[in-house]
């Protein structure tokens, strides 16, 4: 979008301005400060402004942020997963990309009988029922295309693309878990509390994440349970 989305930006704010009767300035003119006039400040026209001091900026950021929290490793996991989106009948599959999102979970596909030929060989017959089959075709995301998978006895003819969707599905929940858990340490550990042991901190933290499970025990069971 930094390289190629100023124009297309442009033309819609101008469209948009056109319609509701918004004056549109000219890119060439020179551009002024609004406030106290500065003599020797290096002038500049409106649309060096508003592309590189605003647009540029903004994006600049936008990146600055996503490449904190994404790195390479999870970029590449995160476009993996995308090319089981079901939209326009699975355009975005890639059966390279997926045998490469398998390679991510090697501890999962060892408890089966795994080779990367098999995986192949699964998903060209995949990508080939599913683009052919009706019942595929209205559903919404990948959670309802794991639920058809199953209601229509799938799963048992495409068990290492179905166990790539249930991981993909898992994924989000998982990150989740772990940043409440970063939220609630920095609760429990604080400044009186930072010696106690793994063990009692792991402990502490299942009480306070799950709370509204634990505040349905009542202290009778509690005791008889100790």
């Amino acid at each position: 979008m930094r390289d190629n989305g100023w124009n297309s930006l442009l033309d819609d704010i101008s469209s948009f301005c056109a319609k509701h009767d918004i004056e549109v300035p000219n890119m060439v003119d020179t551009y002024v400060v609004p406030g106290r006039v500065r003599r020797h400040e290096e002038k500049r026209t409106v649309l060096h402004h508003f592309q590189v001091e605003l647009f540029f900026q903004v994006i600049d950021l936008q990146l600055q942020e996503l490449n904190s929290r994404f790195n390479e490793a999870n970029t590449e996991l995160l476009l993996c997963m995308a090319c089981l989106n079901l939209s326009d009948s699975f355009y975005a599959f890639d059966k390279e990309k997926l045998i490469r999102l398998s390679k991510f979970y090697l501890k999962e596909f060892s408890k089966v009988q795994y080779s990367t030929k098999e995986l192949d060989n699964q998903l060209e017959t995949y990508i080939l029922d599913m683009r052919s089959n009706t019942h595929f075709v209205n559903l919404k995301g990948i959670g309802d295309l794991a639920e058809k998978i199953v209601e229509k006895g799938k799963h048992a003819l495409y068990p290492l693309v179905y166990k790539l969707i249930t991981l993909v599905l898992i994924l989000p929940v998982a990150i989740a878990t772990v940043e409440r858990a970063f939220s609630a340490m920095k609760i429990l550990k604080n400044r009186l509390r930072n010696r106690m042991s793994d063990q009692f901190m792991a402990d502490c933290l299942i009480l306070y994440v799950e709370k509204d499970i634990f505040g349905n025990i009542d202290d009778e069971t509690i005791m008889c349970r100790f």
